[in-house]
């Protein structure tokens, strides 16, 4: 099949009536989720006007489920704006996507009215009230779409200011959901319980390996996420067994002591990705659900979601770090070292990826494009790409890949070159953290940690650190804080932590 669309309706001539996402005011089967989807490609569609981008402004609900679906069935494909965005970002956002027009729901039309001000918007509640299924011409577009064609574009932070629109197809989205679904076998048994924004990457795992297997879907208020044991309780309520959350999420929970007060009878699948999962964390999980599954999945957002995994399988001492483990299926990873020649063993070097997991490239970014999305240096056959992911890893003993750090992470300080990454896990895994992270100050040549953790004094963890890490490595100033920055993806907000030490 070449569109996500055959596969979702699939799905819904097996499982009609099943439940297949809900939010706190919706709920949708599998038939209502299809008809609802047409419904809106069929306002929208025009048989001339195909593969064009389409922006959408909606919360993170049923309704923007819908949106996305029926989207696709006009034959387009679509980025979704986060709207609690600030303005100034949404608009550098739209000025590179240059959509053909925006859909928003009632709740948003206000707000949406003032970014997209030259822009015609499209409101949901009428496409759902007005429309009527127009099979002729969605057969008509579906004849055009080739499954190369652009899915949805996803922007993420770019290193010069600007958001990044990495172009995701739906050949990519229909191998990487089948490897989740295959690996992690996802079934209509499998009931989901969903943390990350639809913007961020990582949605795509639960989203479209629900649309393959038939799964049901919950989305989990976010609020929650405040109040641990309130989650906790959410996730028996729906008889939730399977979630994919950033490793912040899962440390909340562990560090209020929620599993303490909680048990989770149905919960057999936990995965995690987006940044490192601190080993102590992890454990604290694992002795309270000896029975679940957990797996540590990695890789960009220019990978669909992930490039590689790791099924954890033995223990780990709190001071350890966890493999990025093998590649996944129908995807390739080659370490490469900066002079263009594959690492050999023992050696480090960037992850580079090669596959059908792989994004088209940047949208209207030709020029970063082609710095990251190059000819594979191990092939000099023919044409292949590969995308350089700048992370750096290397395998271990067991022949897993573990993570080193980001390039960007890598600094050179005292005349030795020194992984940021190295200094967290350490600290991570002292009693009393919670939670920490390191940045470097390069205007002052400074190793900076900020931590947040129970009756520990800056001057009891230096002490504590010197022991795990050489004092070329040691940081140069300690800074405690009440509460660790977030940004809206649950990952640490390292910019805020620049800010905080400039005093802003």
């Amino acid at each position: 099949m070449k569109n996500i669309l055959e596969y979702l309706e699939k799905t819904a001539e097996k499982y009609k009536d099943k439940l297949a996402f809900a939010d706190t005011n919706r709920e949708v089967s599998y038939s209502e989720l299809v008809n609802n989807s047409k419904k809106i490609g069929s306002y929208i569609g025009n048989e001339t006007i195909i593969n064009r981008p389409i922006a959408i402004f909606i919360d993170k609900t049923v309704n923007c489920l819908e949106a996305m679906f029926g989207t696709l069935y006009s034959g387009n494909f679509y980025t979704i704006i986060d709207t609690k965005s600030p303005k100034e970002r949404i608009n550098l956002i739209l000025n590179t996507l240059e959509p053909i027009f925006i859909i928003t729901d009632t709740r948003n039309l206000e707000k949406a009215k003032e970014i997209g001000i030259d822009k015609k918007i499209y409101v949901y509640e009428e496409m759902i009230e007005k429309s009527i299924i127009d099979n002729n011409k969605l057969e008509k577009i579906r004849n055009k779409m080739i499954d190369t064609n652009p899915m949805y574009i996803l922007f993420t932070s770019g290193s010069t200011g600007t958001p990044k629109g990495t172009v995701i197809s739906h050949k990519a989205v229909i191998s990487y959901a089948s490897w989740v679904v295959g690996t992690f076998d996802i079934n209509s048994n499998t009931i989901w319980g969903s943390q990350t924004p639809f913007y961020f990457s990582m949605s795509i795992t639960d989203v479209f390996s629900t649309i393959l297997s038939g799964a049901t879907f919950y989305i989990i208020p976010k609020m929650y996420f405040s109040f641990p044991v309130k989650l906790l309780e959410f996730i028996n309520e729906k008889k939730i067994n399977s979630i994919y959350w950033v490793p912040s999420a899962l440390c909340i929970v562990a560090n209020f002591k929620a599993l303490d007060e909680v048990e989770l009878p149905t919960l057999k699948k936990v995965l995690f990705a987006g940044e490192v999962m601190p080993v102590k964390q992890l454990n604290m999980w694992i002795n309270k659900l000896p029975n679940t599954m957990f797996a540590n999945l990695f890789g960009p957002t220019e990978t669909t979601d992930i490039c590689t995994y790791y099924i954890v399988d033995r223990k780990f001492k709190n001071d350890e770090s966890l493999p990025i483990g093998k590649s996944c299926n129908n995807c390739d990873v080659l370490i490469v070292k900066d002079d263009g020649t594959e690492a050999g063993n023992g050696e480090s070097g960037e992850l580079c990826v090669r596959g059908s997991f792989l994004a088209n490239g940047y949208y209207n970014n030709p020029e970063k494009t082609k710095s990251v999305f190059v000819q594979n240096p191990i092939n000099k056959c023919y044409p292949e790409t590969i995308y350089k992911t700048g992370d750096i890893v290397k395998y271990n003993e067991y022949n897993e890949l573990i993570y080193l750090s980001r390039k960007d992470f890598q600094i050179k300080h005292m005349g030795y070159r020194i992984e940021l990454g190295e200094i967290e896990n350490a600290t991570n895994g002292i009693d009393g953290i919670i939670i920490c992270a390191c940045i470097y100050d390069t205007e002052n040549s400074k190793i900076i940690l900020f931590y947040q953790g129970e009756e520990l004094t800056e001057e009891n963890l230096l002490s504590a650190v010197k022991e795990k890490v050489p004092t070329y490595m040691c940081p140069n100033k300690i800074i405690k804080l009440p509460k660790m920055p977030y940004n809206a993806n649950g990952k640490i907000d390292r910019v805020k932590l620049k800010n905080i030490l400039k005093g802003e």
